[in-house]
């Protein structure tokens, strides 16, 4: 037990923040189904009851194995053409309505007078161009995106040809490219950055398209927010086997994005479905913020040169002295960082005891992260 006590002074303590990266790959197997035989059918894929939306897990979700990746959502705008396309379920109208205004509220916000602000694909809210109604929303599992997806880090891959059978055979890459300097903070739940598209395998987008915005990534949130539109003709270079047809339709044969969105048979856990065969990857890196206090623990000449070890005396002597005109010596093993009550709050160990005696001087760097 400590029986002597030193005071940090200002300048013995200094703050750091480190940020910690891990590359996160998933492929499109795990998005496809890697547990299943037909294509919404796969044990790694988790549909609710609610229909609201759907997960994707690395493992059958119902073992103890399973790791929740992603879920998987869809939504439009009142503003919409789609929300008064004619033959949809309207209960299921109603719930795209609704996610899409959930999702819009928790991260764009309202605006001045209480409405909520839809998803603006240059970040300029007040402008009234540029708005997202149709969307695809990817929420990335807390697991994997920690405290935020690294700005400049995020690709996603898309198959893009009409036929579902062969979907890959052309692909495009929605990716931050300026996210490192380029991204917005007027958002309630952090910074965000634009997804641009640009050709992957097969060069399915129009001249025009290219480096065009198709997308939103909340890096704090862990969301990306896709335009629907990317699997429709403002994106496609022309021909029957680009990107018109974009989904699987369970009943058999192919159907555009927008039949897809107000087909009174799929729903949104069809939507998800078809949708995530479209996903050929998706990787990013993750970062980790570990916030440091560094104590810059200073041992003079004149100080710590006795051991507070009981067994340091006897009989009132130093045993480790030979000859009374010895220098007393120490060994330092143990740092301990107490509060101002001399409440013993968090000890450090060093890696071999370190002498100590008059002749000289030691300064410990104790680094206490949280």
């Amino acid at each position: 037990m400590a029986s002597t006590f030193k005071t940090f002074l200002n300048n013995d303590r200094t703050t750091t923040r480190t940020l910690l990266h891990e590359a996160i790959p998933i492929t499109g197997t795990i998005f496809s189904g890697t547990y299943g035989t037909t294509w919404n059918l796969a044990n790694n894929i988790k549909n609710y009851a609610h229909g609201m939306f759907q997960s994707v897990y690395d493992y059958p979700f119902l073992s103890s194995s399973a790791n929740h990746i992603v879920d998987l959502t869809v939504g439009y705008s009142t503003a919409s053409a789609l929300s008064g396309a004619t033959g949809q379920n309207i209960i299921e109208r109603k719930n795209k309505i609704n996610m899409y205004n959930q999702m819009a509220q928790v991260l764009m916000g309202t605006d001045a007078n209480g409405r909520i602000q839809r998803f603006d694909i240059d970040g300029n809210l007040s402008d009234g161009t540029g708005k997202m109604n149709e969307v695809v929303f990817i929420n990335l599992a807390r697991l994997l995106n920690k405290d935020e997806i690294k700005k400049g880090s995020f690709k996603l891959d898309l198959g893009a040809h009409s036929s579902f059978e062969i979907a890959m055979n052309l692909q495009i890459r929605l990716n931050d490219s300026s996210g490192s300097d380029g991204y917005f903070v007027n958002s309630p739940v952090g910074e965000y950055g634009q997804l641009f598209a640009t050709d992957l395998v097969g060069g399915p987008l129009a001249a025009a398209a290219v480096d065009t915005a198709a997308g939103l990534i909340f890096y704090q949130a862990g969301i990306a927010v896709v335009t629907a539109s990317i699997w429709g003709t403002e994106f496609q270079a022309g021909g029957a086997d680009d990107m018109i047809a974009a989904a699987y339709n369970p009943l058999g044969g192919e159907m555009s994005i927008d039949d897809i969105l107000t087909s009174s048979i799929t729903g949104i856990s069809g939507c998800c479905s078809a949708i995530r065969h479209r996903i050929a990857n998706l990787q990013f890196n993750n970062t980790t913020e570990l916030n440091s206090t560094i104590y810059f623990c200073r041992l003079n000449n004149n100080e710590f040169n006795y051991s507070s070890n009981p067994t340091y005396l006897s009989a009132s002597q130093i045993v480790t002295k030979i000859y009374s005109t010895d220098l007393p010596v120490s060994y330092v093993t143990t740092v301990g960082l107490y509060s101002a009550d001399n409440e013993l709050l968090a000890t450090a160990k060093v890696s071999e005891p370190l002498k100590k005696d008059p002749s000289n001087e030691v300064t410990l760097r104790v680094r206490l992260d949280y």
